[in-house]
């Protein structure tokens, strides 16, 4: 999957320069400026997430092929697109590996909002940590604590190691 970059660094979604941005990439980016700093979701989140809420008058829930419109990969492809214009960070792979390409510069960001971090497995050749998605995965609740707001908050408010 591409990194962020190209048309995705301009100015934001639905601007000036995007003015027939597709309605399914405006809400892809509407969801990954919800998510909050520290946190994350997976593309398989997002488009969850926008099936919950329901098909937008005028797209199909099937292509012409028959696939699902608006899943992990249509998710993927929003974001490289035009993520860069959100914080692209926070929507991640499910298996906690960083945006390949795109890895300093996500681990920058990660490290910076304090998201929870695990350190890379001995077999990895890059040695760059990984998400911790049991405690970085957001679930759309306002609250954002990483148990889904079941219990008492973190004690190190969700930091990384």
């Amino acid at each position: 999957m591409a990194g962020p970059g190209g048309p995705g660094d301009l100015a934001g979604p639905g601007g000036p320069e995007y003015p027939d941005l597709p309605e399914y990439a405006e809400r892809v980016l509407a969801v990954a400026e919800l998510i909050p700093a520290g946190r994350v979701m997976t593309y398989g989140d997002v488009a969850e997430w926008l099936q919950e809420e329901g098909q937008p008058e005028g797209l199909p829930a099937k292509d012409g092929g028959g696939r699902r419109v608006g899943g992990p990969r249509q998710v993927g492809r929003v974001m490289a697109l035009y993520g860069g214009a959100v914080p692209w960070w926070r929507v991640v792979r499910a298996d906690g590996r960083l945006l390949p390409g795109s890895e300093l510069r996500a681990l920058g960001h990660y490290r910076d909002e304090g998201t929870p971090l695990r350190t890379a497995p001995h077999a990895a050749e890059d040695h760059i940590p990984r998400l911790d998605m049991r405690r970085a995965r957001w679930d759309g609740r306002q609250d954002g604590r990483a148990d889904g707001g079941t219990g008492p908050p973190a004690a190190d408010g969700g930091a990384a190691p």
